[in-house]
């Protein structure tokens, strides 16, 4: 329990925090190349959010963010392993160590069904962002602006939050990724 403790302590500073070091195994080279898949894929979706939170239309950033997210979270989780099916397909001993490791990093997002109740007990986290986003977008052209940083920003806070867990519980649970998709 003490490796596990100490893996997730170190969760930011391990893989993807500096993709200029190279990677001493393959499995930390397996690891970099899914959080670059995945760190892609959410620069995609949050310029995505941003152009959606210009539109001065009152709560469809909000609504564009929650489908966004609802899409981009279980893509994160395959590219680690860790969607339902995925964690269902694993013998009940590693399932069993994902279990602790996801209680360790109190992910609620890792291995389960992504619903609108979990995208939004997660969007709650930016709850003070996304208030500040909806009153910007009344001021013209600036307030546009400051809406669509803010819409940027919070999900690609929220993709790389779900991403660090994500790497944090894989590691802790010395998962198998599966093979880049494609």
């Amino acid at each position: 329990m003490a490796s596990l403790k100490h893996i997730l302590a170190r969760k930011a500073a391990s893989v993807g925090s500096a993709p200029d070091t190279p990677p001493a195994t393959p499995y930390q080279a397996a690891m970099q190349a899914a959080a670059q898949r995945s760190r892609s894929l959410l620069k995609r979706r949050a310029l995505v959010a941003a152009v959606a939170s210009t539109v001065p239309v009152p709560g469809l950033d909000w609504a564009v963010d929650a489908a966004l997210l609802s899409r981009l979270l279980p893509q994160i989780s395959a590219e680690f392993g860790l969607t339902p099916a995925q964690l269902n397909a694993l013998d009940p001993h590693k399932r069993e160590q994902v279990q602790k490791a996801v209680a360790m990093v109190g992910s609620v997002l890792i291995g389960k069904f992504i619903t609108r109740d979990l995208v939004l007990k997660a969007v709650r986290t930016a709850g003070l962002r996304l208030t500040t986003q909806q009153l910007s977008k009344y001021i013209p052209l600036a307030g546009q602006a400051v809406s669509a940083a803010l819409g940027y920003a919070t999900l690609r806070f929220l993709g790389e939050q779900h991403i660090r867990d994500c790497i944090a519980v894989a590691e802790a649970a010395q998962l198998q990724l599966p093979p880049p998709p494609g």
